[in-house]
C-alpha cells in the first residue's frame, strides 16, 4: 500500500541550525486509511514532529533536514501559500485543548462555517447549514440550537467535538491529533474514541494519533512508533508491539497501563 505521508529523517532544532535536535532523524509513513500511534512521554518531540508537518513551528523552531512527502509533494518545499492550502483542507489538526484553540468570541457554528468558507468548499449561505451537519455528526445533542453558543456554554467534551468538526469540515485524507483526549475524564475519554473511529471508518480517514497513553494507541492504531528523546525507538503492527517489543522503554510505556500484559523480556525469564 503506497504511503499518503511519509515522513523521511525528519530532524528540527530550537535556535541555530547547529543546536542539539529536539527531533532527530524521525521517519515513519501512514498510508489511506491507517491508523499510526505516535506514542512517547511529554517532551519526547511527539508534538513537535506533527506541527512540523503542518509547517507551524514557532520560532526558534526549525526544520533542519529531511522530507515531509505528502500526496506526492515535499510540503517543506511548498510556497507559503500552497501550504496555506494543504492545511485544513488536505491535513488537519485537532488540538490538546479546546478552549486555547477555539475563539471565545465566535459562535461555534461561526468556526466550523468558517473553516469551509476559508477553503472554498462550499457558499456563505450554505456552511451554516454544513455546520450543523457536522455537529450532528460528531453527536452535539441539538445541533441547530447549539451551533449559536460560544465555546464557554460547551462542556470539555463538547468542545472537543466542535474542534473534531472543525478538522472534518473539508474532508481532509489526513487528520493529526494531538492527544485528543487528554484534559477530559475516563467517560468522556472512551465517547471520544468510540467517535474517532467511526468517524475514521465513516470517512476513510488517515489518522496520526499523537498519546502518551498506550492504552489508547492499543485501542486505536493499526500501527505504533514510539518516540523517545527525539527518536524512534521501535515501530511495527500494534499486535506486534504489543506481543513483543523490542525496547525496554515500550515495555515501560505498556506496564504504565493498567491491566495490559507486558511479556516478560529473555533477560527477566
Amino acid at each position: 500500500m503506497s504511503a499518503l505521508l511519509d515522513v523521511q529523517h525528519l530532524t528540527v532544532a530550537f535556535g541555530r541550525k547547529d543546536a542539539a535536535p529536539v527531533v532527530d532523524d524521525v521517519s515513519f509513513s501512514i498510508a489511506q486509511g491507517e491508523t499510526l500511534g505516535l506514542v512517547g512521554e511529554s517532551g519526547s518531540g511527539k508534538s513537535v514532529t506533527a506541527f512540523s508537518i503542518l509547517r507551524l513551528l514557532q520560532p526558534p523552531g526549525q526544520v533542519t533536514g529531511g522530507r515531509i512527502i505528502f500526496d506526492g509533494q515535499d510540503l517543506l518545499a511548498l510556497p507559503e501559500r500552497d501550504m496555506r492550502a494543504v492545511r485544513g483542507a488536505r491535513i488537519s489538526l485537532i488540538f490538546q485543548e479546546p478552549m486555547t484553540a477555539l475563539n471565545p468570541v465566535m459562535r461555534v457554528g461561526d468556526q466550523i462555517a468558517e473553516a469551509f468558507t476559508a477553503h472554498g468548499v462550499v457558499s456563505r449561505a450554505d456552511a451554516r447549514a454544513r455546520a450543523i451537519e457536522l455537529l450532528d455528526a460528531v453527536r452535539i445533542p441539538d445541533p441547530s440550537r447549539r451551533v449559536r453558543d460560544y465555546p464557554h456554554q460547551l462542556s470539555g467534551g463538547m468542545r472537543q467535538r466542535v474542534m473534531i468538526a472543525i478538522a472534518l469540515a473539508c474532508r481532509p485524507p489526513l487528520v493529526i491529533a494531538d492527544e485528543p483526549t487528554t484534559a477530559l475524564d475516563v467517560t468522556i475519554q472512551a465517547q471520544m474514541l468510540d467517535l474517532l473511529r467511526q468517524l475514521r471508518e465513516r470517512y476513510g480517514l488517515a489518522l496520526l494519533l499523537i498519546t502518551h497513553d498506550f492504552g489508547v494507541v492499543a485501542e486505536m492504531a493499526d500501527r505504533v512508533a514510539v518516540m523517545r528523546g527525539g527518536r524512534i525507538l521501535e515501530d511495527g503492527p500494534v499486535r506486534q508491539i504489543l506481543r513483543s517489543p523490542a525496547h525496554e522503554y515500550t515495555r515501560r510505556l505498556l506496564a504504565a497501563v493498567p491491566g495490559m500484559h507486558v511479556p516478560v523480556s529473555r533477560r527477566e525469564s
